[in-house]
Formats: structure tokens, C-alpha cells, sequence
């Protein structure tokens, strides 16, 4: 018989969304290891540039060794995952501490990127936008 993980930790939550990507996260306080579907953050989004971009909301707000989170990410690429978990820890920290918001929204962090790719359309070969070539006579 399978026994339940219970954690006495009280956590945020919040979502955030990106092109096909949609990330679940749990924001916790204090120390920890931030985990990105059961596997630590710095594995699941390797390189400096990625690791900017989920580590910058605690970078603006300055609560870098605060808080730690356990996130669930589906869809899209590893782009779209990071700029959705982004969103979503600057929406778990605003949670957090209404005082927040008016750091992060100059930053631009809280603004959502609507953007989605077009649909294919039908009777253009293949892409969205492209046009069959008309007969010049």
C-alpha cells in the first residue's frame, strides 16, 4: 500500500502560461531544492540563460534564497517552459506580497505574452499565411 508524502510546508500557488506551455508552481518559503517535474531546476533547464530567466523574479524582488519551488510543466518547448514558469513565480510572489507588484511590473515580468502560433489554414500548402500563386493572365 502506497503511503502519501505529507508536508507540513504551506505553499503559494499560481500559474503561469506561454505559447503551449502551462506551469503549475508551488512556492515555498524558505530553503530548498526547486524541482521542475521531480527534477532539480539547474537539470531540467540547462544553461545560464534559462537559469536567468527563472531566477530573475527572485533576482528583482530580492529574495533569492527565500523561497524555493516544486513545479509541473506540459507542453511547448523549453523556451515557452521557462518564460511560463517565470510568470507564474512573479504571480506566486505578488501572492506572497502585494508590496511586489509595483517591483515586477516595470520589469515586465507580470505582462503576459499572449502569442500563439497560427493555425494552418486550409488551401495554402501547408503554412498559415501563404497564398496559391494567381495567374498573372
Amino acid at each position: 500500500m502506497a503511503t502519501k508524502k505529507i508536508t507540513s510546508n504551506t505553499y503559494t500557488y499560481a500559474i503561469g502560461r506561454r505559447k503551449a506551455a502551462v506551469a503549475t508552481v508551488k512556492l515555498f518559503s524558505g530553503k530548498g531544492d526547486s524541482t521542475v517535474n521531480k527534477i532539480s531546476a539547474d537539470k531540467y533547464f540547462p544553461g545560464k540563460t534559462a537559469q536567468i530567466a527563472y531566477d530573475r523574479p527572485f533576482l528583482v524582488t530580492d529574495t533569492v534564497a527565500k523561497y524555493h519551488f516544486e513545479t509541473k510543466i506540459t507542453g511547448g518547448g523549453k523556451a515557452g517552459q521557462v518564460e511560463a514558469l517565470s510568470l507564474a513565480l512573479c504571480r506566486a510572489l505578488v501572492k506572497i506580497n502585494e508590496s511586489f507588484k509595483a517591483i515586477i511590473k516595470p520589469t515586465g515580468l507580470l505582462t503576459v505574452d499572449s502569442r500563439v502560433k497560427e493555425r494552418r489554414m486550409v488551401g495554402t500548402g501547408g503554412k498559415s499565411r501563404r497564398q496559391k500563386q494567381s495567374p498573372k493572365r
